[in-house]
């Protein structure tokens, strides 16, 4: 049989907390009924000992065993302590016998309960003790009492039982209330939750779980599950977004391509050598967008290799500046590159370091303006060591920094289709280094340019 999950929470709350009122109750029930039987007998030992002192006592002032005054005294005993006496002299004959006065207290208990168990007699035990006078044995007593509660210690026992019984009722009704509540208030977020999962499922990326209202112990999981469905929404918006970009980008020369293609074959065109340049430009650049897609997924490959090695930092440094001064000379941007005084070694990818930094500096090559700047230096702490490229270009706009990295965004989608590029040559980046264990942070600001810092683990 399937059951609905509030039903199994409110099964599972009452098998917990029932079981813990039970246990609590049988506890409480069995440590009063020892408690109170441990001390009838202790005050029926202290009962016996008196008596047996005031006996000895008695004869050691008169001579005697009783008289009216402790016959009164034994009666007494045997009427609010149900404690019976014979008493024995020295020869063994009876002195006292208060035992005669059991039917009568059994009659008047009986009525005390309202008749109840009128049909059985009180059992009785009796211990015997010796009167001693100056270590002389002057006698014997006897005495007899009940092997059970009777009278006002039954009455006494049974109303607190009753007590006991009544406030277990009470506890598991409020117990089974308060687990109908509460499982109510806790299904509720899962019910809640499993319902946007579903839509989730089934694409509905806008879908948000209200966290107002839920359980301290949902709202932590509500509130991950949007921040889980804003992701996917965002993704979904950039493969849409890509799909679109990669489209035009391949339509663009394919399209060229086809025409001029077309024309050949027609003889509209002659195959002279500069329609075959055209042709075969068109061709490299559909060669370099599949290029692109081919790093990224190397990239972001989870089980990369890294091939490191020692690499020696003024020596990479060098080797970018001899790269890169050829394209900074012919667009006029100028490049300065940090000497370091002294020689500093990382464990790292050598070509994939040079990867990373070929994309950062090629980067800010294509967005700084001809007669400004682009600076790379190095920074130290304790744990990495930092490579920043700085660049007075035309700088990225705030609300485009938190998804420079995310694959294929494109904040200005114009400016990149002007340098060739479909928005993965970051993503490529951030994965590297990512693959390094370091980290990788921008600043920029529109108009002033931008600063990126590349940190890598000592």
């Amino acid at each position: 049989m399937n059951l609905s999950l509030r039903t199994k929470v409110v099964i599972a709350l009452l098998i917990v907390s029932l079981s813990g009122i039970f246990i609590t109750s049988f506890a409480i029930f069995f440590g009063v009924e020892n408690q109170f039987t441990n001390y009838v007998e202790t005050n029926r030992e202290k009962n016996i000992a008196l008596v047996q002192e005031e006996v000895v006592r008695h004869y050691q002032d008169t001579g005697n065993y009783v008289d009216a005054q402790m016959t009164n005294f034994l009666h007494n005993q045997a009427m609010t302590e149900n404690l019976f006496y014979k008493l024995y002299d020295r020869n063994g004959n009876v002195v006292v016998d208060t035992t005669k006065m059991r039917g009568m207290m059994e009659g008047r208990g009986m009525s005390m309960m309202g008749g109840m168990h009128s049909n059985q007699s009180t059992s009785y035990q009796s211990s015997t003790f010796d009167l001693t006078v100056s270590d002389k044995t002057i006698g014997k007593m006897e005495v007899f009492y009940p092997t059970e509660f009777i009278g006002e210690d039954v009455t006494f026992l049974n109303s607190i039982k009753q007590n006991i019984y009544i406030a277990l009722l009470v506890t598991v009704i409020l117990s089974i209330l308060f687990s109908v509540l509460f499982s109510r208030q806790l299904t509720k977020g899962f019910q809640q939750l499993a319902s946007a999962i579903q839509k989730l499922r089934d694409h509905e990326w806008r879908v948000r779980l209200p966290v107002e209202g839920l359980a301290p112990e949902m709202k932590d999981l509500g509130e991950s599950f949007n921040e889980l469905a804003e992701s996917l929404l965002k993704e979904e918006s950039l493969r849409k977004q890509f799909t679109a970009d990669f489209a035009h980008e391949l339509r663009t020369p394919l399209a060229t391509l086809r025409s001029q293609l077309e024309a050949y074959q027609d003889g509209i065109w002659e195959p002279t050598l500069e329609r075959l340049q055209k042709s075969h430009g068109e061709l490299m650049r559909l060669v370099r967008l599949v290029n692109e897609l081919e790093k990224l997924i190397a990239a972001e490959n989870p089980q990369v290799k890294l091939n490191k090695t020692e690499v020696e930092v003024g020596a990479l440094l060098n080797l970018l500046e001899h790269q890169f001064h050829p394209a900074f000379l012919d667009k006029g941007v100028m490049l300065s590159v940090q000497q370091l005084d002294q020689q500093l070694y990382l464990q790292v990818d050598r070509d994939k370091i040079i990867q990373i930094l070929t994309n950062v500096i090629n980067n800010a090559l294509q967005y700084t303006p001809s007669g400004r700047s682009v600076t790379v230096k190095m920074n130290e702490s304790e744990k990495y060591v930092g490579f920043i490229i700085q660049d007075q270009g035309t700088g990225i706009h705030e609300e485009d920094l938190p998804y420079l990295f995310e694959r294929f965004y494109r904040g200005d989608k114009s400016r990149d289709r002007a340098t060739g590029g479909i928005g993965i040559g970051l993503s490529i980046v951030k994965a590297l280094v990512d693959a390094h264990r370091g980290i990788i942070e921008v600043d920029s600001e529109v108009g002033i340019g931008t600063t990126f810092r590349i940190w890598l683990p000592r």
